[in-house]
């Protein structure tokens, strides 16, 4: 498989994506924890079968200090002891709000009202638009056949 379409070639898909960047720019300086943003745009990608992305926010995450041991079990987080009660509310708000297209109802009472227990309004509003930030990341990689595997931490940053 080979990339279909470099995104960053066209005017109106260049300043798209520079926007994007812009805006993940504003979450990445949120009082989010870093991990827990890690950890979100990993397990978003797993579920979108983004290899692209997986390969982006798995390096980006080590290079924050994340362990093997955490980045190796985000996938089966709910069968592991490696995640805090705040990491876990997070990625249960973002299985529930990546999986919208599954059947699911969305995002569960329960799943809100942990997230609500662990961070605070600003967080909770960042949590939000970072699920639907990776989200359309995922797909935009997906649909042009973005590949995984040859990611250099810091290669974003001509985009700033």
């Amino acid at each position: 498989m080979e990339n279909r379409f470099n995104l960053l070639a066209g005017p109106t898909a260049a300043k798209v994506a520079k926007r994007f960047f812009s805006t993940s720019q504003a979450i990445q300086e949120s009082t989010l924890p870093e991990a827990v943003q890690d950890l979100v745009m990993l397990r978003a990608s797993q579920i979108n079968g983004c290899g692209f992305c997986i390969d982006i926010h798995s390096k980006e995450a080590a290079g924050h200090g994340e362990t093997p041991l955490r980045l190796n079990l985000v996938a089966g987080w709910r069968h592991s002891t490696v995640f805090t009660e705040a990491e876990r509310a997070a990625l249960a708000l973002t299985e529930e709000g990546t999986r919208l297209a599954d059947a699911s109802p969305g995002v569960s009472d329960a799943t809100w009202a942990e997230v609500r227990k662990h961070y605070d309004d600003d967080q909770v509003g960042t949590l939000v638009c970072l699920v639907a930030m990776i989200n359309a990341a995922n797909r935009m990689s997906v649909i042009v056949h973005n590949l995984g595997g040859s990611f250099e931490p810091g290669a974003f940053a001509a985009l700033d």
